[in-house]
């Protein structure tokens, strides 16, 4: 363990074990299909589960202290050279042995992820959990945080501030949803505008009505938006 707290016997353990599995032809192909400047090792997401799971509950490489957790997923994400060192950083951060951690203050680190993560595949896996639960578990103040993120300077903390309800069902709280897509209809970029229909488009299943609404209310909608939200809904009679 290193003078700022992070296990390196950890960082190690994932790093070594990932390289070992490595598959150059199947990187390249993950690597071009994902548009992705960081190369992959090649595992499959089957593969990168079952190699990752027994250093996570492995009690010689368990986290010691909430700020030893961060430190590591830190260092696991800094110091990435393959794509999958970033899904092992999310994957330290969503472990169930470390769910007490999921608070406010955890905010800022799943903040500097999705800025520096700035693509779809980390952004939402830390969106659509790790920020879902903490918003879920403390709502007063992080419900006024999201609120916040929706007019961010960063496509992709706005992004996450659309989809961070997805998968709440009827815990979704349908006046933060509104605040959070309206400052973003005018939004042009595609990540942007798919975030707003899916979000509108996983309340459906829950509240079709509410959705129908929104829709009607909100004219201006993209044509992207408005089909990804009323996507599985029957028309009205």
């Amino acid at each position: 363990m290193s003078e700022q707290g992070v296990h390196a016997e950890l960082v190690a353990a994932v790093t070594t074990t990932l390289a070992g599995l490595a598959d150059a032809e199947r990187a390249t192909g993950q690597q071009r299909y994902m548009k992705s400047a960081m190369p992959y090792f090649g595992l499959t997401s089957p593969q990168f589960r079952r190699a990752l799971a027994p250093l996570l509950r492995d009690p010689c490489l368990a986290m010691e202290s909430r700020e030893q957790w961060e430190a590591t997923i830190r260092a696991l994400w800094d110091g990435a050279t393959h794509r999958e060192q970033w899904y092992a950083a999310i994957a330290l951060a969503r472990h169930r042995s470390h769910r007490a951690w999921l608070d406010s203050d955890a905010m800022p680190l799943w903040e500097s992820l999705i800025r520096a993560g700035a693509w779809w595949d980390v952004v939402d896996d830390i969106a659509t959990h790790l920020v879902r639960d903490t918003v879920l578990t403390h709502p007063t103040v992080e419900r006024l945080r999201v609120r916040d993120w929706a007019a961010s300077d960063s496509l992709w903390v706005r992004r996450s501030a659309i989809i961070c309800q997805v998968g709440t069902r009827d815990r979704l709280d349908q006046a933060l949803l509104a605040d959070v897509i309206e400052p973003n209809i005018d939004d042009p970029d595609f990540f942007s505008r798919k975030a707003i229909g899916w979000a509108l488009r996983d309340h459906a299943r829950v509240d079709p009505q509410w959705v129908r609404s929104f829709v009607a209310a909100h004219p201006e909608l993209s044509g992207l938006s408005r089909r990804e939200a009323l996507k599985h809904l029957e028309p009205p009679a």
